[in-house]
């Protein structure tokens, strides 16, 4: 790939505005991250100190952030993006996972609503 005319005539530099450009996605991802982050740390308070987490696309435009707590409890976070949601997921300490496979789905514990909810889907309701 050729080097973008427009630098070529400046010698290869950025101007201001071009590089406030190239930075703005990242100071908005950690806007939103850090928004996301606080609902995740008082969801992992709450249920025992800790959570682990997945982050897996919803589609094109989303994320979800399926959070874990120590006891148990589970809950989800929806984020624009997978490097918001990711991010978030950092800024709040939860242990990543790759999958929801294995260990962390024997971690999570579900209810009576969950219970029902899953027959009413089999039974067609």
């Amino acid at each position: 790939m050729g080097e973008c005319p427009c630098r070529a005539k400046r010698g290869g530099r950025m101007s201001s505005a071009e590089t406030a450009t190239a930075a703005a996605p990242d100071a908005r991802t950690e806007r939103r991250a850090k928004r996301i982050a606080k609902n995740l740390t008082s969801f992992a308070r709450e249920h025992g100190g800790s959570a682990d987490a997945v982050v897996e696309y919803v589609g094109a435009v989303a994320t979800r952030i399926v959070v874990v707590g120590a006891d148990g409890a589970w809950g989800d976070q929806v984020a624009p993006s997978y490097a918001v949601g990711r991010r978030a997921a950092e800024l709040a300490g939860l242990t990543l996972h790759e999958n929801f496979e294995g260990e962390l789905g024997l971690k999570v514990k579900t209810g009576e609503y969950e219970w029902k909810r899953m027959a009413g889907i089999q039974l067609g309701g």
